[in-house]
């Protein structure tokens, strides 16, 4: 990756980490799921709102890194609109990206891509993809707490 890309890539995501979209709660979700990554203390909320298949509104809430409060807000964009499955096969093609194990030239992640740079740091895979876990549990809940570990 050059070097004006990784600077590029690094003011998005300070951009979001700062400005967080969809940040807040739902006052009556149809899902919602709390997420804690024990290694960092990340901790973040995610409400959805689904009609039909289709996620209406999404809202997340908490404290995190950088790394995950952008992954938050950028997820929160990526996803409205969409159905259930679109989402799903977003987190996939997203989790492949971040863990190294496919690139962000396949399938369009669009904004998301910013974070294939993860991948060089595992450590912080788990900041990336805990708002996408805990959504994951929103769509189809699960009782208790989504952990990273």
């Amino acid at each position: 990756m050059s070097d004006a890309l990784r600077t590029l890539y690094q003011e998005v995501i300070l951009d979001h980490y700062k400005h967080p979209r969809n940040w807040g709660r739902l006052p009556q979700p149809t899902g919602h799921a709390d997420g804690h990554n024990p290694l960092c203390g990340d901790r973040l909320s995610v409400d959805v709102q689904l009609e039909g298949d289709r996620v209406a509104d999404i809202r997340v809430e908490g404290q995190g890194c950088a790394i995950s409060v952008a992954s938050a807000s950028m997820m929160s964009e990526a996803l409205k609109g969409r159905t259930v499955d679109e989402a799903q096969t977003l987190f996939e093609r997203f989790h492949e990206v971040v863990t190294g194990r496919s690139s962000a030239d396949g399938p369009s992640l669009g904004k998301l891509a910013v974070f294939a740079g993860v991948a060089e740091f595992p450590a912080r895979v788990k900041c990336a993809t805990l708002a996408w876990h805990t959504l994951r549990a929103a769509l189809c809940p699960q009782p208790g707490p989504v952990s990273t570990e």
